[in-house]
């Protein structure tokens, strides 16, 4: 068990809707599928059931988790911004070497199937879409702008990979001094192990970890 004695020196915040956006990241077709992108490599590999974790917590806690933030936010007025990964150019030119097998592998630039946000959590007209081509959303995209030009000082994450993209955007934004949450039942990864490893280290110094009911309420009381 880790140690808590850092636990008590973790800033302490509420979120309000006034400042606050929902942070939905890399939900699209190239990693957030079965069938498509990394879903369907594994499958052509015969190791889809290895991900069947990954897909199954997907459908069944992340998509539907991220679903009521986006009812509660949408309803209260607060913002939803959305991140999404992938090379810009089709020949991957502008990825970064160390992602650049993924996207390929995925089939993630701009234009593709892969590369779009999945049906079921699709942007509103008028809301925020950002690309990186990077894990952290605040190293290669227009984030931060986007979030100061609107007054927001809070962030509340959402999407996959928890350890990857989420984490890291989460913990760039805390580096930032935005108010950061990772909500734990609208995320995933591989494993309950990383799940919990990613989630439990984020309390420490970084930000809170907060469930879908908590953040629903907070912004319905903010």
């Amino acid at each position: 068990m880790a140690a808590d004695y850092i636990d008590g020196l973790t800033r302490e915040f509420r979120l309000a809707k006034e400042r606050c956006a929902l942070l939905v990241v890399d939900m699209q077709y190239a990693s957030g599928s079965r069938e498509h992108g990394l879903g369907r490599w594994l499958a052509a590999q015969g190791k889809l059931d290895e991900a069947s974790y990954r897909f199954d917590r997907i459908d069944q806690v992340v998509v539907p988790g991220i679903a009521r933030l986006l009812d509660a936010f949408r309803g209260t007025g607060a913002r939803v911004v959305y991140i999404t990964l992938g090379a810009e150019q089709p020949d991957y030119s502008d990825a970064p070497a160390h992602l650049r097998g993924f996207f390929e592998t995925t089939n993630n630039h701009a234009g593709t199937r892969e590369h779009e946000i999945i049906d079921a959590l699709k942007p509103q007209p008028g809301e925020i879409v950002v690309n990186k081509v990077t894990q952290g959303a605040f190293a290669s995209s227009r984030i931060d702008q986007v979030l100061r030009t609107h007054g927001i000082d809070q962030v509340v994450l959402v999407g996959v990979s928890t350890n990857n993209c989420v984490e890291t955007t989460a913990r760039e934004a805390s580096d930032r001094g935005y108010e950061t949450v990772l909500v734990s039942d609208a995320t995933g990864t591989c494993s309950d192990t990383m799940q919990e490893l990613t989630v439990g280290a984020f309390t420490r110094l970084w930000g809170r970890v907060m469930a879908v009911d908590e953040v629903v309420g907070e912004i319905a009381g903010g």
